[in-house]
């Protein structure tokens, strides 16, 4: 009879693959680099197929390794589900989460995809509202956990992601110079809207404001299209969007900063569960590539004009 396969080298198998590494693998399954290298050496012997090719400074899978990774992925999940089945102590219960639908487009399908493999018999209630919405509901109970616009100014969170902020355009449509900016952006409320103004309006920059909503589907859309310029955090960004820098006459906008509220009384195994998985998910979050020759533009831009912004006042406690 063949052995089994050892579920630590799948593991760290697995872990190579997500991380993009041996060395980013290392740090997951808290190994050194060399006794990772040496459980592949040994999965390979034990399958009787290389894994791994060299690409560049990289690695790739070979054709081999990718049909492990996905017997790999369903053994793993198996087990997992197997042992959370046998356990006394598994959570269960019901989490109600806020989250605004731009978040909730880009962070939690894996959020909730994780979570659900590992605590199966906890019920999430999702709810997608804006920021300022999702804390009024906080406030009342309504909610056990939400993912908000960091704002100590009107509301208390715990920041659990930074990113930039930025101008996008169509990628495919150019934006005409002699005309006011088109603007797609939030309600009049809305303190992404309330800085685009802000920030254009300070280096003497017409602008219209054409469409208005709290979706961000419908603002990606007019953006694709072509019919405005929006403002969108980095990890926000799509395919056929274009970052749009001080080059193209768009100031610096501030670093957005993510947090979560969370409601006194939960029970502090089921926060500490969410809230770990929010956090190693909101992590692993990669941006879109949209138009890479501007990238250094607009860290630059940022660098620049960031302290002017703040000693105007411009700047928003997020």
């Amino acid at each position: 009879m063949s052995a089994p396969l050892d579920l630590d080298q799948l593991q760290t198998f697995i872990a190579i693959v997500d991380s993009g590494s041996f060395t980013k693998a290392a740090d997951r399954v808290y190994k050194t680099q060399s006794a990772v290298s040496m459980q592949m050496r040994r999965l390979e012997e034990r399958i009787g197929k290389q894994l791994f090719i060299k690409d560049g400074r990289g690695n790739r899978l070979t054709v081999e390794g990718e049909k492990l990774l996905n017997y790999a992925r369903r053994i793993i999940r198996l087990n997992n589900e197997a042992i959370a089945a046998f356990d006394d102590n598994r959570l269960e219960g019901t989490l109600r989460i806020g989250t605004p639908d731009d978040y909730a487009d880009r962070y939690m399908p894996e959020i909730i995809g994780r979570f659900a493999k590992t605590h199966p018999n906890v019920e999430l209630y999702i709810v997608c509202e804006p920021s300022v919405d999702l804390a009024e509901r906080m406030h009342k109970g309504e909610l056990d956990i939400a993912l908000v616009t960091h704002n100590p100014r009107e509301r208390m969170s715990d920041v659990v992601r930074t990113e930039p902020l930025c101008w996008v355009g169509s990628a495919n449509h150019p934006i005409r110079d002699d005309a006011p900016v088109p603007l797609a952006v939030g309600r009049r409320d809305c303190q992404w809207r309330q800085l685009a103004c802000s920030a254009l309006d300070a280096v003497g920059r017409e602008h219209q404001i054409l469409f208005t909503s709290w979706s961000c589907t419908v603002v990606a859309a007019a953006v694709l299209a072509g019919m405005a310029v929006s403002v969108m955090p980095e990890s926000a960004l799509r395919t056929g969007m274009k970052v749009l820098s001080q080059a193209d006459g768009f100031p610096a906008l501030p670093p957005v900063q993510i947090g979560i509220m969370k409601r006194p009384g939960v029970s502090l195994s089921l926060m500490n569960a969410i809230t770990a998985h929010i956090t190693a998910c909101l992590d692993n979050i990669t941006p879109t590539v949209v138009d890479d020759s501007l990238e250094a533009d607009v860290k630059s831009a940022h660098a620049r004009l960031y302290p002017r912004l703040k000693a105007a006042n411009m700047v928003p406690s997020w």
